[in-house]
């Protein structure tokens, strides 16, 4: 089935289907617990427009290629082309936030960081970016902090909120369009806080975004 974008009521985002720019260890906590640095400049990443799918359906996960992991993300859809933006402009940009996951391959990407080599078989395949509906930008107000959450089986699997990402949404928009351009349609997963984990087949999921949104689906 082809991914648009859509609204939290269902009906469809007016724009194109872009690119997927993700943030690794945008939380210190999930930095520590992988084992990594705590970074000191935004870890970039890209998934392709074939990595999206709705996390209204059943999730789909790779078979025999070892661990799927689940990394709950806030995401925010561009709605205006964004280079070498100031923070004002990468505010005035975001017209939607949802939630979504940054499936990974974790033995995959082990293995591939063991040898120095890129990261995309373990993140960018197909499915790998299920994405809820949007939430209208000017209905969520971004002077507080939005609880980012994952319940697997009726227990808090994920939880933290958008005041412990290290790099903040609009200096952490506007920094991603001084080296890539950010096009109308394209969604940026602003990064995953501690508790990641493997999913299994049956596992039941719940995925909130502070008070605005609550997404539920079944691993198939």
């Amino acid at each position: 089935m082809t991914y648009q974008h859509k609204w939290i009521d269902g009906s469809p985002v007016d724009l194109p289907v872009g690119k997927v720019v993700c943030v690794g260890r945008n939380y210190a906590e999930h930095a520590r617990e992988l084992g990594n640095e705590v970074p000191t400049e935004p870890v970039l990443f890209m998934k392709p427009a074939t990595a999206l799918c709705s996390l209204d359906a059943p999730l789909v996960i790779p078979r025999n290629q070892g661990a799927v992991h689940h990394e709950v993300e806030m995401v925010v859809l561009i709605g205006a082309p964004l280079r070498d933006a100031s923070e004002e402009d990468a505010k005035k940009a975001i017209v939607g936030y949802g939630i979504g996951l940054d499936l990974t391959l974790r033995d995959v990407q082990d293995r591939l960081k063991a040898g120095g080599l890129p990261w995309e078989r373990a993140k960018a395949f197909d499915g790998s970016a299920p994405v809820s509906g949007m939430i209208d930008a000017r209905g969520v107000s971004t002077r507080q902090n939005l609880d980012v959450m994952l319940d697997v089986n009726d227990a808090v699997r994920q939880y933290g909120h958008t005041g412990q990402m290290l790099f903040p949404t609009f200096p952490l928009v506007a920094e991603i369009s001084r080296h890539f351009t950010l096009m109308p349609g394209d969604l940026v997963f602003t990064g995953t806080p501690k508790g990641v984990g493997p999913l299994e087949v049956g596992d039941r999921l719940a995925i909130r975004l502070g008070n605005f949104l609550v997404t539920r689906t079944e691993v198939v």
